[in-house]
C-alpha cells in the first residue's frame, strides 16, 4: 500500500512553490539565500519526516535554526582558532622572536 500522506519532503517543495512571489521580490542576491534556506531544510528533511507535523513550516524553520546554530558553532570555533593564532604572533613578536 502506498503513503495515504505527503512526504516531508514533498510538503517542503509544495512549501517552496508557495513562497515563489515572495522570492521573485528579493533582489538576485537575496534569492541565493533564500535558496539556501530551503537547502537547510532538506538537510534535515530526515529527521523533519520522522515527526509528522501536521504544519510543514514548524520543522522547516527549526531545521533552518539547526543549521544555522551549526554554522554559527563552527564560525565561533574557527574565530577562536584564529585569535589564538594571532595572540601567539602578538605575543612572539613582542618578545622579539621572529620566524
Amino acid at each position: 500500500m502506498g503513503r495515504t500522506n505527503p512526504t516531508y519532503r514533498d510538503r517542503l517543495d509544495s512549501l517552496e512553490r508557495e513562497w515563489q512571489p515572495y522570492r521573485r521580490g528579493l533582489r538576485v542576491s537575496e534569492q541565493t539565500q533564500f535558496d539556501q534556506l530551503f537547502e537547510h531544510g532538506r538537510t534535515y528533511a530526515h529527521a523533519a519526516g520522522h515527526l509528522n507535523h501536521p504544519n510543514p513550516e514548524i520543522p522547516f524553520l527549526l531545521s533552518v535554526l539547526l543549521a544555522q546554530q551549526r554554522q554559527l558553532a563552527e564560525l565561533t570555533s574557527r574565530l577562536g582558532e584564529l585569535t589564538s593564532r594571532l595572540n601567539e604572533l602578538d605575543a612572539d613578536t613582542s618578545h622579539g622572536v621572529q620566524d
